[in-house]
């Protein structure tokens, strides 16, 4: 069975559930200029409407699970969409990352877009919390073309 699809659920799942616990900690940044991610200039539309987005990234070792997460933006860059997670390997090594998912309805078209990728750490931090670490985020305008 595929995980790659949960991930990227998980780590939603896990943010979202810290963002709505009481005192849940806020997201610290790591300052490590080691630690980098980019975003391809080009993203896939595939014919059953799922987006693929791609890049790389370069992070170190952490004490939590750390994954690649992406979102887009198009027509507003108000509203952005979550585009699935990889689980990262953070060896200080330069990695390849692609994430796949689906946004509702038809509102991303080809054409010029907005994406940002996150590398995020989610650290234990005492009991069930996780602690979101930012390691690296980096933006980029891209062009979105039907695959």
């Amino acid at each position: 069975m595929p995980v790659r699809p949960y991930l990227g659920a998980m780590a939603g799942s896990a943010l979202l559930l810290l963002g709505t616990a009481a005192g849940a900690p806020a997201a610290t940044a790591s300052t490590d200029p080691a630690e980098t991610v980019t975003v391809d200039a080009e993203g896939r539309i595939a014919e059953d409407g799922s987006l693929t987005l791609s890049g790389t990234y370069r992070c170190l070792a952490g004490t939590g699970d750390i994954f690649i997460s992406s979102s887009v933006s198009q027509s507003t860059p108000a509203i952005r969409y979550g585009i699935g997670g990889t689980r990262a390997v953070c060896d200080g090594e330069e990695h390849r990352w692609e994430n796949t998912g689906r946004v509702p309805g038809d509102v991303l078209t080809a054409g010029p877009a907005h994406v940002e990728a996150t590398i995020l750490e989610l650290r234990p931090s005492g009991g069930i919390l996780l602690e979101p670490v930012v390691h690296a985020v980096g933006n980029q305008d891209v062009t979105l073309v039907r695959a």
